[in-house]
């Protein structure tokens, strides 16, 4: 079962896995978000993704969602230098969130 999906308006600090979460919990997180829904399509998804955009909150939780699905689809889980990056837009996730300028 999908959690329940969050926007942005609505995303607190809390809803944000901490620093030691496992990725069973990243992953449900991830899910709260549909970055093919956010941006369109899978295409427009992935250029987010594979560019690393960072500028807003909506591109934050985009390249989060497309590493959860990309994982999915691997079958596996994240090495550990995927789980730094991944651990990283947590990390900017929250730092949106706490200076109250998330964007879209």
């Amino acid at each position: 079962m999908l959690p329940e999906p969050i926007d942005n308006n609505r995303l607190s600090v809390t809803d944000v896995p901490g620093e030691s979460a496992d990725w069973q919990a990243i992953s449900l997180f991830a899910l709260t978000f549909n970055g093919y829904e956010a941006n369109g399509s899978l295409e427009n998804c992935a250029a987010i993704a594979n560019e690393r955009r960072n500028e807003t909150l909506s591109d934050l939780r985009t390249c989060l969602f497309f590493e959860q699905r990309r994982w999915r689809h691997y079958g596996d889980e994240p090495d550990d230098k995927a789980m730094a990056d991944i651990r990283y837009l947590l990390e900017q996730i929250r730092g949106k969130l706490v200076s109250g300028r998330p964007g879209t």
